[in-house]
């Protein structure tokens, strides 16, 4: 094995032989520059020719006979550019114009699926978040098709998201493909990127790269942030909603220098108005403040081949919940009255630093590091939970190319160290963890026909040990517009069951750790294997684009860390004995039924079961049947930029199992099943001009409301109280509002 590993790290560095001419396609949407993915870029007079990424980036080979570089893409002006050197390529494409006799038209989707790449991956644009009210990344979900969305318990307000029918900790959530949402984080971090930051969000189905570390089993969801030299010089977003939240967003974007960037990006949220719709004596959403600020540095070099940013980040969160009487300066640690505080103050510094070799184009290295301090102080009623989490990551990549551009490569060495300090109640839980590990990476790329990636790393991990963790991704094309996949990897993270599972603190229950001598809280780390087909197909219908998508994945663990909440006074956590396994399966349908109207719909089936001490168990929460529907229209954009925009999103779900209540006093007992949920959301926008529009939606129109979502809420320190059964909306209809200005 360590021979092998010293051969696939000594490849890139084997002498190669063809040039690769790089370069980015970009576009102008809303007044500023978007990288513009699935542009064909190709040399006139030969077959020779790419796909821009989803960064708008390409590369593709290079002689100095060619000289003609020809760049398209449907509703835009194709382009020839004179290419006389080896240079690197920026370009932007212009929206296509009317022609005398006949107008050609076509739309960029806000959601795009390639046909091109190995892994199956969904890309959402900037202008798909704008079709919610999207204030953070938790919320920015909900017109996406492929990730569940649903609140956490019935106190704390949070939404937490499922991909294949498991829970967050489960996908690797990346910031610019460094980890972001973990650890500490992992309950309340979606909810610390305002939706205003994210340029483009790439959702992978499967096992993710082993570029990006060990830990993805469900899939990874990565969150491009928008960038100093691309953003708008002013962008201002205000938000009010019913409830009385209130939002503000603004970016200050500037050029420093030839070379520097900067930008400064501000979020404030506030919500100080007490709500209680159902008549528990609970507060239907906390109370809460949030200030989130982000400075960000960009530095670019093209003639020298570097491209650098620097970021700084920090979040101050507040959030207050209990009952309607509750006073923190008075009540807290008191049975008067039910209360709970979770107060959290984060700080951020990432770097990423990337080369390109001007006279190789085709060899560059790219490293990236970060550092995270996250401090909790929170209590829940008279349980108690701090945390803090020291973190650092380093990753240095090298990408090269075999022969030629067909066979691309990709190697490096990661690093990570995490600490934890955790008070429960009295018991202090402190760890350290650290791991090194060396990548190989091996890409065959032929655009016709055949991709795949297949990637091997190997880490040693100061409590998992020493590990091997392969992953492999095939797309193969049997015909036109079409593109069949298939994908397996294994996966292996530390479960940290108080951060993950803070929502059981609100509740009576008590917490066991069943020891079984493991290195993690006395259990053993969690290691899944994943398993994925998936097909894709375009096609006209009555003249109009259409397309058809089916997927299946299923999740098998080796081990599991399990989570018991079958017993109605107890949370029980032990190692898997047994099987636990997740089966998803998605059809999705997407048509653009006339002009400047889209329709996409979906159905999905859950089948996701796990040994429990008390026998094999559908996991619960977890609906089997899922619809989905989402209209987008918008009318044709004016000479002065006016237009309007229409959005309506449908969700329904399937009954819910709820965890085994028969030991619970006869009045606090519940149906084994959940009733069905169905939610519309509907949103307008009028675009003034590219400076300036308004937008006014609702979430839940319909007035959805699940009746009794606390256990227990008229004895909340008895030994019934539970705020875990939540399957559907608590507050009801919700309205909001909002403008955005923007300066170029």
């Amino acid at each position: 094995m360590k021979k092998f590993v010293i051969i696939m790290l000594l490849l890139p560095f084997i002498g190669l032989s063809q040039d690769q001419l790089e370069g980015v396609i970009l576009e102008t949407s809303t007044g500023k520059e978007m990288p513009l993915p699935g542009a064909n870029v190709y040399w006139l007079g030969s077959t020779i020719g790419s796909i821009t990424d989803e960064d708008g980036t390409f590369s593709l080979p290079y002689k100095f006979s060619y000289n003609k570089l020809i760049i398209s893409y449907v509703g835009f002006k194709t382009d020839t550019l004179t290419v006389n050197k080896n240079r690197y390529v920026r370009h932007v494409l212009e929206p296509s114009e009317e022609l005398e006799a006949v107008t050609v038209t076509a739309r960029k989707q806000t959601t795009s699926k390639s046909f091109l790449k190995a892994t199956n991956t969904i890309t959402v644009s900037s202008d798909e978040l704008l079709k919610a009210a999207c204030c953070n990344l938790s919320e920015s979900f909900e017109t996406n098709p492929s990730i569940d969305v649903n609140f956490a318990d019935a106190v704390s307000g949070t939404k937490q998201i499922k991909m294949l029918g498991l829970t967050s900790p489960y996908i690797l959530i990346t910031t610019e493909n460094i980890p972001a949402i973990r650890g500490a984080s992992q309950a309340y971090g979606l909810s610390f990127i305002p939706g205003t930051w994210v340029e483009s969000i790439q959702i992978t189905k499967g096992a993710g790269s082993v570029v990006n570390g060990f830990e993805s089993i469900a899939g990874q969801i990565n969150t491009e942030l928008v960038k100093p030299t691309t953003d708008d010089a002013l962008f201002v977003n205000l938000y009010g909603a019913t409830s009385e939240r209130l939002e503000f967003n603004t970016h200050f974007n500037t050029k420093v220098s030839d070379k520097w960037s900067t930008g400064v990006y501000l979020h404030g949220n506030t919500h100080q108005e007490k709500h209680d719709v159902n008549d528990d004596g609970f507060l239907d959403m906390p109370l809460f403040n949030q200030i989130n600020m982000m400075n960000r540095w960009q530095y670019t070099n093209p003639e020298k081949g570097v491209v650098s940013f620097i970021n700084l980040k920090y979040v101050n969160d507040e959030k207050q919940s209990g009952q309607l009487g509750f006073n923190p300066e008075i009540h807290k640690g008191t049975t008067e009255f039910w209360g709970s505080e979770i107060n959290t103050e984060r700080f951020e510094v990432s770097t990423k630093l990337g080369y390109v070799n001007p006279e190789i184009p085709y060899q560059s290295l790219g490293f990236q590091t970060a550092f995270s301090h996250h401090k909790q102080d929170s209590y829940f009623g008279l349980n108690l939970y701090d945390i803090k989490h020291n973190s650092f990551y380093s990753n240095l990549v090298y990408n090269s190319i075999i022969s030629d551009s067909r066979h691309k490569i990709k190697t490096g060495l990661s690093f990570t160290y995490d600490h934890y300090d955790e008070l429960v109640n009295t018991e202090t839980f402190e760890r350290t963890e650290n791991s090194i590990g060396a990548f190989f990476e091996y890409s065959y790329d032929n655009l016709d026909k055949l991709t795949m990636t297949a990637g091997m790393r190997v880490d040693q991990h100061n409590r998992l040990g020493f590990f091997v963790t392969p992953r492999l991704h095939v797309r193969y094309t049997p015909w036109e517009k079409s593109a069949l996949r298939f994908s397996v990897g294994r996966g292996k993270r530390s479960a940290n069951i108080f951060a993950e599972n803070q929502s059981m603190f609100a509740s009576s229950r008590q917490i066991n750790i069943l020891n079984s001598g493991g290195k993690i809280y006395g259990l053993d780390p969690e290691i899944a294997w994943n398993y994925g087909v998936s097909y894709l197909q375009g096609f006209n219908l009555f003249d109009r684009k259409a397309d058809i998508a089916f997927d299946f994945y299923r999740t098998d663990f080796q081990n599991q860390v399990v989570v018991d909440w079958e017993n109605p006074f107890e949370v029980n956590f032990y190692n898997l004995e047994g099987d636990s396994y997740a089966n998803s399966f998605q059809f999705e349908f997407n048509y653009n039924l006339f002009k400047n109207f889209d329709l996409r719909t979906a159905y999905k089936f859950y089948d996701v079961k796990t040994d429990y001490n008390s026998g094999e168990l559908e996991k619960p929460l977890v609906p089997k049947h899922r619809v989905f529907a989402n209209a987008a229209y918008e009318t044709d954009q004016k000479d002065n930029g006016a237009q309007w925009k229409f959005d309506a999103t449908y969700n329904w779900l399937d009954s819910q199992r709820f965890p085994s209540t028969t030991l619970s006093d006869i009045e606090y007992q519940l149906d084994e099943y959940s009733p069905t949920v169905a939610t519309l959301n509907l949103q307008v926008t009028k675009v003034f001009s590219p400076k300036f529009e308004v937008y006014l939606g609702g979430e839940n129109v319909t007035n959805v409301r699940q009746n009794n979502p606390i256990v227990s809420a008229d004895n909340p320190f008895g030994s019934n109280f539970d705020t875990n059964f939540v399957y559907g909306p608590i507050f009801g209809s919700m309205y909001y509002a909002g403008l955005r200005f923007r300066i170029k």
